[in-house]
């Protein structure tokens, strides 16, 4: 496909835009060096709204701006399902999740699993989740290369080290609080970019509106009968809901990138609300994103037509870079890097939050008592942000146009959080072997390549049902549970 130009104006809007969030960084730079409350929870300061919208922009990011479109160009609305999952848990998380975090003021989402199942089950979980999100990085970093250059002759790897190495920087500066409020600008800068597509994809198609409902309803780009055939489980939306919902559960649980804005808010009643703020959010994302790709498959229907062999990956970005006006490309453009580098940000400085508290903190504080440990922190922001720059590099020698299903099929084995909290049968011992044969059956039902939403709900409910049950039969490692369980969830507790 020959490329298209981008144009100095929309570079120069684009440079502006990763300047403006370095200069956030910068500003918070200060206040991120007084010490580890500020750097990862910002003191409890931040406000309810701009929490959860924190925690919308992390969770979506670039693959909310370039997949989720392409899933609804492709096929339909059915994986918005997913999205009322988000909403279906705040209340699960404000009654059962939040409480205990908060109550027992861990910095991660893995104290509670120590308090819980002993010291091995908070190593296993935060390793987990730095692995985890060293690659979750990577390919965040990845998708906006795509996006730039299948529209630019500019070398990627360029364009990699450019946008990855920014968004570090500004890491490495602001700590949780520069973070949040780089989130903020970025949310609305991704909500904006795509109205934006919507409004003028839509203006450009002969007939507008009306068009484009009709190619809606007699191409079955909504939500039809065929998504309740278990003859097509890709599209089969009690499936998708069930496996959305645990893949929410696990992010909201046991995830440190979200568990972590839970302490940034002041008093629980904030916390609570940044999720309803957060659950807002993702609902007015159904209909922003996927209708992003609803009006493309018009336009490109109707309007104009792909290049043979096109990646649909980046159907939304060759729209922005060939139909916007010079400089509101760049903006839009610059849209695709907020949905990234959210992601990004709040990534590396849990992955700190994790080195420092989980490992440093826990097990080698004396060892390591005259070494700063904010300066740890963004050493460790360094190290994995460059370790993540470098898989994404080494991700560009490939391609794929499914990029949704390369994300979602990486999910996380914290049904042991649901088993903990919920009964008090688990201990450590049964922990443990849930974890590794969770481990192996996702594996095992991921090599069979049926759907990623049936390997998120295997991996949750294996982990929560073996430690459950081999909890049932070892009885003797049980300890007691007062103050971490439902049953007295509301009975102080004393760290033993």
């Amino acid at each position: 496909m020959e490329k298209v130009g981008f144009g100095t104006l929309n570079w120069i809007v684009l440079v502006l835009y990763l300047l403006a969030m370095l200069a956030v960084g910068a500003y918070f730079t200060k206040k991120a060096s007084k010490n580890t409350d500020s750097f990862f929870t910002a003191e409890g300061k931040i406000p309810a709204w701009a929490a959860g919208f924190s925690i919308y922009a992390t969770t979506l990011s670039a693959i909310t701006f370039m997949s989720t479109p392409e899933q609804a160009f492709l096929n339909d609305w059915a994986y918005s399902i997913g999205n009322l999952a988000i909403i279906a848990i705040i209340p699960i998380l404000v009654k059962y999740y939040v409480p205990f975090f908060r109550k027992l003021k861990v910095p991660t989402a893995y104290g509670y699993l120590e308090e819980r199942f002993g010291p091995v089950m908070r190593i296993l979980g935060s390793l987990l989740f730095m692995l985890y999100h060293i690659a979750r990085v990577a390919i965040v970093i990845y998708l906006p290369i795509i996006a730039i250059t299948s529209v630019s002759d500019i070398n990627p790897i360029i364009i990699a080290l450019f946008v990855g190495g920014l968004c570090i920087i500004y890491t490495f500066l602001g700590g949780i609080e520069g973070v949040i409020w780089s989130d903020v600008i970025q949310g609305i800068l991704l909500l904006g970019g795509a109205l934006l597509v919507i409004i003028l994809g839509a203006h450009y198609i002969d007939g507008g509106w009306a068009t484009v409902a009709s190619d809606a309803i007699t191409h079955h780009k909504l939500i039809s009968g065929f998504d309740m055939k278990i003859s097509d489980l890709s599209k089969f939306l009690p499936l998708i809901f069930a496996g959305q919902f645990f893949n929410s559960l696990y992010q909201y649980t046991g995830s440190q990138d979200v568990v972590q804005r839970y302490q940034t808010t002041a008093t629980m009643e904030e916390t609570k609300k940044s999720l309803w703020t957060n659950g807002i959010l993702a609902f007015i994302t159904i209909p922003i994103f996927y209708g992003m790709g609803t009006v493309l498959f018009s336009f490109y229907n109707h309007a104009a037509m792909l290049p043979k062999g096109f990646n649909t990956s980046a159907v939304v970005p060759y729209f922005i870079v060939t139909k916007l006006p010079a400089g509101i490309a760049g903006l839009v453009i610059a849209a695709i890097f907020a949905a990234a580098q959210s992601t990004i940000a709040s990534s590396l400085n849990a992955i700190s939050s994790c080195g420092i508290v989980d490992f440093k903190q826990r097990f080698f504080n004396d060892k390591f008592k005259n070494v700063s440990d904010v300066a740890l922190a963004r050493w460790i922001i360094i190290i994995s942000g460059l370790f993540s720059l470098a898989v994404a590099i080494y991700l560009l020698v490939g391609n794929t146009s499914e990029t949704w299903n390369l994300f979602l099929a990486v999910t996380g084995l914290f049904g042991v959080f649901i088993a903990g909290i919920f009964t008090e049968k688990a201990n450590t011992v049964s922990a443990v072997i849930a974890l590794i044969v969770a481990a192996g059956l996702t594996y095992y039902v991921q090599s069979l390549n049926i759907s990623p939403f049936i390997t998120s709900s295997v991996s949750f409910l294996t982990s929560f049902v073996v430690s459950y049950l081999v909890g049932l039969v070892t009885p003797q490692y049980r300890k007691d549970v007062t103050g971490l369980t439902v049953r007295t969830i509301d009975v102080e507790y004393t760290k033993k």
